[in-house]
Order: C-alpha cells, then structure tokens, then sequence
C-alpha cells in the first residue's frame, strides 16, 4: 500500500515537470536558437549550389559558423551589461530581430555576382545567431529549477532539430516552386513566434556580475583550477576532436546528394526526415540508456556507433541515386549522430559548474563548434581538389596544405572522402582513455 501512495506524489510530480509554461518555454527557445543554424548549414549550401557555385567555395563558406566557435569571447558581457528589456530578453530580442532582417535579406542577393556579399551577411547571421544561444543558455538555465534541468533541456535540444524541418526541409521543397527572394523571407519568418516568447515571458530575478573583471576570469580560473591544466587541456582536445569525423562527413550532404542526382524533394522529404526522426530517436534512447550504463560508458558505445555509421555515406557514393538506400544510410548515420550528441552533450553539462555555467558551457560548446567551422571549410577542396596556380592566396594554400597531406590534386572524391572522415573520428574515440574511463563514471575533473 505504501509503495502506492508513494508512487502517486512521484506520478504528480512528473506531469508538473512537464505541463507547465517553462517546458513550452523551451521548445521555442530550441526552435529560435536551432532555425539560423541550419539556415547556414542546409539551406545555405543548397541554394549556392543550385546556383552552380563550386564546392570549394561551398566548403569555404564554413567559416560563417566560426562565431559559435567564439561566442566565449563575448559571453561575458551578456552577463555583465542589460538592455532595455532585461539582461537575459534584451539580448534575446534584439538578436532575433537581427536574424529575421538578415535571413530575410540573402533573398535579396545573387550568388552568381555577389558572393562576397552573401558571405559576410552569412557571417552576421553566424554572429547574431551564437549572441542570442548564449542568451538563450543563461536565460533557460535561471528560470528552470534543478530538477527541470535535464527535462527541460532535452526538450530544447529536441526543439532545435525539429527547426531544422523549415531550412532543411521546408525552404528545400519551396524552392522548387518559387524564387529565392521569395523563399528567404519565408524562412525568416519562423523566427517571429521566438520574437513573440521573448515578449511574452518574465525577465528571470538575478544580478550580474559586479565587475567585467567578474565575469571574465572567474569562470576560466575555476574551471583551471578545478581540473588542473594538463587535464584541462585533454578535455578540450576530447571535446574537439570527438565529433570532428561525423561534422566532417555531414557538411557537404546536401551538395552529396545534390552531385548523386538526388532532387530538392526526394532530399527534402527522405533525407531530412528520415535523418531528423532518426537524430531524435538516437538522442532519447541514448539519454535513456545513459541512466543504467552512465556518461563514459556512453561515449565510448555510442562514439563506436557514430563512427561506424559514417561509412554509409561511402557506400551511398557507390550505388548512386537509390531513394532507399538514401533513406537507410541517412537513418543509420543520424541515428549515430543522435547517439553521440546525448552523450556528447551530458559530458559537456558535467564538466561545467552550475554557478558558472553560462560562461563555462559557452567555452566547452564554443571548443565543440570548432571542427564545424575549421575542419569544414576544408571539405570542398578533398573532395573537389583543385589546382593552385589557378586560385587566390588563401585558398591556394589550403589546397597545398593538403596536397601535402596526400590529398590528390584532383580530390579524394567522395567515397574516399567518408574514408578518411571515419579514420578522422579515431582520436576522440582514443581520448577516452584519459577523460572518461570506461571502468568508472566519475567527473574528467575528480
């Protein structure tokens, strides 16, 4: 009879974590923060393409994505000064307001004489976009309450993959039938019901730091001495290198598909869903399974399965235009990619004080972004090779930097490309050795 009774406050409990305004709070605040993303990821290379610009520069245009790779630089001033609505919403708003007019405008521009253009409006759709998930991350972390916390995120990350529905599946589909001015502004327009959160809920009751001098170095110097320097230095690596091999191999996939004959439908429609559900199932069974087997266990069965899941993709390059096969490797390879981000993310949250998150998760999250933007940019030329006489100074560069690797001058070609993206995935999977164990479950930090 007692384990009834108790069961019951436990049943109460739950639905109140769930049915109440903050949990809806974050599913917008995962879908405002996750739409510009993929606007620069998906849709952004899809429309160069479309409008015949090479994959070199495709690949060059990563670099947009570099502010989430720095966002820690400025963090701390969100922390320490407050606009007109609030230290947390000001900033919100006034990030988002920048988002809709610049999403809005690349409609405006035409790759084919603009490029120059479009990659620096990219770049401050990069820049508002990384201000406002730092706004976002202190903004959900003081109005949920301990016990939210894991709820309430998973709920926001779900809500981020679910955005990319609109630019990755949406726009795609919309483009088919109208012009790109037309479809830009559309898009632009999933932003407004963010705009319309941030108007609506109440500035969380807190006080910012009393110094710039506060909220730049306490966060560092704790995390330093926390860890001490050597292992604070694998961690970071860790967090670097885990997921390089599968960014590596999922940021030219639409411009793959595009090359294998694939339609904007037969990707807007298989592709994406089938990568999106399957992300969403991997993210949920994996938080599931962390609960009996624990973080570092996770990071090493679901880091196998995320590296292994790459090779799909070179086995796609084989058989060409199969709608199926298209289907099943997207499925597989987001399956692993939905495996590894749960785990990736908890490590993440783990390695972070709670009185200094907002700053420290901007770091760790910031050292995250840095293959996306990095490693990336490097994709096209792999993939398309080149010659340098031929390009400018930079790009010339690169494509010498990695000739001297062993990259051929005229590419590694695709399926060669997902070979090397698996061998690349290796070192994170060895760095576990040192920041999470498998006999053991304790903090990288002791």
């Amino acid at each position: 009879m007692s384990s009834e009774n108790d069961a019951a406050p436990d049943a109460r409990a739950w639905k109140a974590a769930i049915l109440n305004r903050r949990m809806l709070t974050c599913v917008f605040t995962g879908f405002a923060s996750g739409l510009p993303l993929y606007v620069l990821i998906q849709l952004v290379p899809f429309w160069l393409r479309a409008e015949d610009v090479s994959l070199k520069d495709i690949g060059f245009f990563a670099l947009v994505t570099l502010p989430f790779s720095w966002k820690f630089l400025w963090s701390p001033l969100l922390d320490r000064y407050r606009l007109p609505l609030g230290r947390r919403r000001g900033w919100m708003l006034a990030m988002q307001l920048a988002l809709v007019g610049t999403i809005a405008a690349l409609g405006a521009l035409q790759p084919g004489e603009r490029l120059d253009t479009i990659m620096v409006l990219c770049f401050a759709v990069g820049l508002f976009s990384a201000t406002q998930d730092v706004a976002l991350d202190a903004f959900r972390r003081e109005i949920l309450p301990d016990r939210e916390l894991g709820l309430g995120n998973s709920i926001h990350v779900q809500a981020y993959r679910i955005a990319g529905l609109v630019p990755g599946s949406l726009s795609l589909i919309l483009a088919d039938a109208l012009p790109w001015h037309w479809v830009f502004p559309i898009t632009a327009a999933f932003m407004v019901p963010g705009v319309v959160m941030t108007l609506l809920v109440r500035e969380p009751p807190s006080k910012p730091p009393r110094s710039m001098r506060d909220a730049v170095v306490e966060p560092f110097t704790e995390f330093l001495g926390r860890n001490g320097i050597a292992q604070a230095l694998l961690v970071l690596c860790f967090i670097f290198f885990y997921k390089l091999g599968d960014n590596m191999a999922t940021a030219l996939s639409t411009p793959f598909y595009q090359d294998l004959g694939f339609t904007g439908l037969e990707i807007g429609t298989v592709a994406k869903f089938a990568g999106l559900s399957a992300a969403i199932v991997g993210a949920m069974f994996g938080g599931l399974l962390m609960v009996r087997i624990g973080i570092n266990r996770a990071l090493w069965l679901f880091g196998a399965v995320q590296m292994v899941t790459i090779l799909g993709f070179a086995a796609l390059a084989e058989m060409g235009a199969n709608v199926v096969a298209l289907g099943t490797v997207v499925a597989m390879e987001y399956l692993g990619v939905g495996l590894g981000t749960a785990a990736f993310v908890a490590f993440i949250a783990r390695s972070a004080t709670p009185t200094l998150a907002a700053t420290q998760i901007a770091l760790l999250t910031s050292v995250a972004a840095q293959p996306r933007a990095l490693a990336s940019a490097l994709t096209g030329f792999m993939v398309e090779g080149g010659d340098p006489a031929t390009m400018e100074p930079f790009p010339a560069a690169i494509m010498e930097a990695l000739m001297a690797l062993g990259v051929p001058a005229d590419g590694l070609g695709w399926t060669r490309f997902f070979l090397v993206c698996t061998a690349l995935a290796l070192p994170g999977m060895l760095l576990l050795f040192r920041v999470a164990p498998w006999g053991g479950d304790r903090s990288p930090a002791g």
